[in-house]
């Protein structure tokens, strides 16, 4: 029996849509309980179809005003909000109706993915995600308002974290209250730029840990007088921010990403081999799921430590994935790998679910990685494929791409083409427009 908090006045309902956004529905805590949490409430099918411009279905979506589904709580992932009193927060299912997941839920998307790789391989794939942020304070400028860093300091500046140490304690606080791990945290190379690092775990609680981390650090700088925003690239003219994503396989409790008795030259087991190899494979459209936005792509350049090219390092941070060996690994070895590409603005249960399917077909296919690259990609200029440009190319390359089609849905793959066309069509019309988007990440 669901026991009820009497001091709890309000649940949100939580989602994330096709462009990245996290959403909510509130409601009073006695419908909650009464109401909602077995039937859920109603939300029009444009949910998923809206894009980071204009609240309403993009065109080429087939999603309208016209239909309705269930937003179901996951009961599980039902938590007190750390940051206000008298609410509590739950992530949501999409149902067409109780019991019957509507196929663009993006959460239901990362349950059919990995459940292809456990029922195939026996296997489960761990996540931890590593969060960049810019941490901005608003002036008066002639009557305008206007977003600047709070500080101007380097990378691991001591002076940027100390400014900023009473919010990470909270931040820390509120995420611990969340059983959601932090592992390390310290001033990013840009102005007014940090990053924090989450513990892995199974992917789907990564996806949710990662909006409800992403909540608790903008909650706290509001707090604060300030706005956190984890746009890729806040400022053109510094770096940018990224949510790169640390992966492993797992199999009985065993990290089986780890190479034992030479099983491969690079350190990774063969079947690790094999699934990296089908993430590298298929990265240009796995861009459209995990860099969403055609700001996205002005964040992943050459020599900026974003993995501009396509290919993989042992840790060369200039490679789009990178093989780690952390503390604690035994030297030779790789316990994960990084993959850069993944930003702030991308749905966390669809980026996973489109790196999954690509590892599925790597599998499936039994590919091989290329010989890794041992210095800056950038200066092999032309012996590297680069990655796509612009969203535009990314695009392009997933209307190609016939496992994640396959793998992820039709009618979904529909909806993410034509929220992604209405990015492109409007930002390329509109070239200052990006600077709204602190706003909505």
């Amino acid at each position: 029996m669901e026991v009820v908090d009497s001091n709890v006045s309000f649940v949100r309902i939580m989602w994330v849509d096709a462009s990245g956004q996290h959403r909510c529905r509130v409601v009073p805590a006695k419908r909650f309980n009464d109401v909602v949490m077995k039937n859920g409430v109603g939300l029009t099918f444009a949910c998923m179809g809206m894009s980071s411009l204009v609240d309403g279905p993009a065109d080429e979506t087939n999603l309208t005003g016209t239909g309705e589904i269930r937003l179901i709580p996951d009961l599980s992932t039902r938590r007190n909000i750390p940051w206000t009193k008298g609410e509590e927060m739950v992530l949501a299912n999409m149902h067409l109706k109780p019991g019957e997941p509507w196929e663009y839920c993006p959460r239901e998307a990362l349950r059919r993915v990995t459940k292809v790789l456990k029922d195939e391989f026996d296997m489960e794939v761990n996540a931890g995600f590593e969060n960049e942020f810019f941490l901005l304070k608003k002036l008066e400028r002639e009557g305008k308002e206007e977003w600047v860093p709070i500080d101007l300091t380097p990378y691991c500046s001591t002076a940027a974290f100390d400014a900023v140490s009473p919010l990470f304690h909270e931040i820390v606080a509120d995420l611990n209250s969340l059983n959601i791990e932090v592992e390390q945290f310290h001033a990013e190379a840009g102005k007014g730029q940090f990053e924090f690092s989450l513990g892995h775990t199974a992917c789907t609680r990564a996806a949710d840990n990662l909006i409800f981390a992403r909540e608790v650090v903008k909650a706290v700088a509001r707090r604060h007088g300030l706005l956190a925003t984890f746009v890729p690239k806040y400022d053109l003219h510094d770096i940018g921010s990224g949510s790169h994503v640390h992966l492993s396989l797992w199999q009985n409790g065993q990290n089986i990403f780890i190479g034992s008795g030479g099983s491969t030259q690079h350190g990774m087991s063969t079947v690790g081999e094999h699934f990296m190899a089908g993430v590298l494979d298929h990265l240009p459209s796995i861009l459209a799921f995990t860099a969403p936005v055609p700001n996205s792509y002005d964040r992943i350049q050459p020599h900026m430590w974003s993995g501009a090219y396509q290919c993989w390092g042992k840790e060369n941070r200039e490679a789009a994935l990178r093989t780690a060996c952390p503390p604690g690994i035994p030297d030779g070895l790789v316990s994960n790998f990084e993959i850069k590409s993944f930003d702030g603005c991308a749905n966390p249960h669809l980026g996973l679910a489109a790196i999954v399917a690509a590892g599925i077909d790597g599998l499936r296919r039994q590919l091989h990685l290329p010989e890794p690259v041992g210095g800056d990609p950038g200066s092999l200029e032309g012996k590297l494929k680069r990655l796509p440009l612009s969203l535009s190319e990314s695009l392009e390359a997933l209307k190609k791409d016939n496992v994640l089609h396959e793998l992820i849905g039709e009618k979904l793959l529909v909806a993410i083409k034509g929220v992604r066309k209405a990015e492109i069509n409007y930002y390329s019309k509109n070239k200052d427009a990006y600077k709204q988007l602190i706003h909505r990440y």
